[in-house]
């Protein structure tokens, strides 16, 4: 089976776990006190979403860890929707349905940017491994200020999950997360924060889908997140950025926050290529050193 887009070999859906590294630090504990491997029962693939990055899921251990929620942060144009979407693509390759929530892009036009980025969705939409949700036109109700305040949180949570249940999806994308619960106004910000707590806590709940938020910084800020809590809810952090590094503009991945795997706060360079998606090309550390050995 290949990937969609790219042709490249990935692992198939009746053996998915095939392709993904056992990472060593999972069964430390059973080899402390001698308990054999195979008796622990361990599968990498049931602990770990694979993201289709490979160094990422390499430096994480394995992936996402399956039924938690993942921030992916960014100034415009970072890479984000790419991530995200490789993400999905990954998992539908892998027989694990993806659904899509398009906030603030039409689906139409994220359809023909995807085709002409090379990634053709329609034949995984026909086959239901995934669905998109223009979340304007479903929940139009939402973005009139008359109407807002009788929209209860659980309404829109309760018809995110229904159209995951409607394809068995394991894989969640809201992107971005803010103008779904923020209508604008300085009281809304309360209503924001609380809306995003019950919404993760329900949809982890399930234990079924694991989740990408994505939140846009806006430029020159410090901020992870609209509302600051988004980042607390999340079990890891994945923040893109553009950075002039030694006259040479490149894009940077800094994993942030990664709960419960051994990885500190990294940064790395990466390049996005048509087709393919976000490839990892080397640590920060190790481009550093390369740069400053030719001078």
């Amino acid at each position: 089976m290949s990937n969609p887009g790219t042709g490249a070999p990935i692992a198939s859906a009746a053996s998915p776990q095939a392709n993904v590294a056992v990472p060593a630090q999972a069964v430390t504990y059973a080899q402390q006190y001698g308990v054999p491997r195979e008796a622990t029962g361990y599968s990498p693939f049931k602990v770990y979403a694979p993201t289709g990055v490979p160094k990422l899921d390499e430096i994480l251990g394995g992936g996402f860890l399956r039924g938690k929620t993942y921030l992916v942060a960014g100034e415009a144009g970072c890479g984000k929707t790419i991530l995200s979407l490789q993400f999905l693509l990954h998992g539908a390759s892998l027989g694990e349905p993806g659904v899509y929530i398009a906030i603030d892009e039409p689906t139409s036009q994220l359809l023909r940017g995807l085709r002409m980025f090379g990634w053709d969705v329609r034949p995984l939409i026909a086959e239901r491994k995934l669905l998109f949700l223009d979340m304007r036109t479903h929940f139009s109700k939402i973005y009139l200020r008359d109407e807002r305040r009788k929209i209860e949180p659980k309404y829109v949570i309760e018809s995110i999950l229904n159209a995951a249940k409607k394809i068995r999806a394991k894989r969640l994308v809201i992107d971005p997360i803010a103008p779904l619960v923020y209508g604008g106004k300085e009281e809304d910000v309360l209503y924001a924060r609380e809306f995003l707590r019950e919404m993760v806590f329900a949809i982890e709940k399930t234990g079924e889908l694991t989740t990408i938020m994505t939140s846009e910084i806006p430029t020159g800020s410090t901020k992870l997140s609209r509302f600051g809590v988004e980042e607390f809810l999340a079990s890891g952090i994945i923040v893109l950025s553009i950075e002039e590094i030694d006259g040479e503009i490149e894009r940077v991945m800094y994993i942030r926050k990664a709960r419960w795997a051994p990885v500190k706060p990294s940064k790395y360079i990466f390049e996005i290529k048509t087709g393919e998606g976000i490839i990892i090309r080397e640590s920060l550390s190790e481009y550093l050193r390369r740069i400053r050995a030719r001078r």
